[in-house]
């Protein structure tokens, strides 16, 4: 009930429904990253973890499916099926620096999917203006009150680089970074 009082201004280049499309925000926003994006035919990587079954629920009741795996756990497993999904015309959504950590830092997995099936990433910045923040977790968790606004600021990237290059790939990642740290 409170995330259908959450009030989103939309700026950039916004995924459209019918687009498939990699899109990405930091843990710490995560719930309005879904929910904001709840009406794209997409599913969403969420961790193994027993936080994760109770954010799969959540999920579930917002019409969101999950791919359940991450970085530190059946992470080979949820790439591939992040492809398989992609590559069926379904879209993800995903937490680059989740489950664990470290907060803002890049995981590869987002920028692997998108290479391998040239798909577009969408990097998102969020800015709840007025929150709840969980200063004692990894992640300084933001839970937005309820009537908060809520801004998504969206960039569309896309590799155009040699996919067996390592080092552009690395490049890639660090500019995706870059870009989510960006201040809007």
């Amino acid at each position: 009930i409170l995330a259908f009082t959450w009030r989103y201004s939309i700026h950039g280049e916004q995924p459209l429904p019918l687009r498939t499309c990699i899109i990405v925000f930091w843990h710490e926003h995560m719930l309005a990253g879904w929910h904001a994006n709840r009406l794209m035919k997409s599913t969403a990587l969420v961790s193994l973890s027993k936080d994760g079954e109770i954010l799969s629920r959540i999920l579930k009741g917002w019409g969101i499916s999950t791919i359940r795996g991450s970085s530190s756990q059946a992470g080979k497993e949820a790439l591939e099926n992040m492809i398989e999904h992609l590559e069926n015309g379904t879209s993800i959504m995903l937490t680059p620096d989740g489950p664990r950590g470290p907060r803002h830092i890049f995981k590869p997995g987002a920028a692997i999917a998108s290479i391998r099936t040239n798909t577009p990433l969408f990097l998102t910045y969020i800015k709840e203006e007025h929150a709840v923040i969980f200063k004692k977790s990894w992640d300084q968790f933001k839970l937005p009150l309820p009537f908060s606004k809520v801004h998504l600021h969206y960039k569309k990237v896309t590799y155009l680089g040699d996919s067996n290059s390592k080092d552009l790939i690395a490049d890639f990642i660090a500019e995706c970074e870059s870009i989510m740290k960006e201040e809007r």
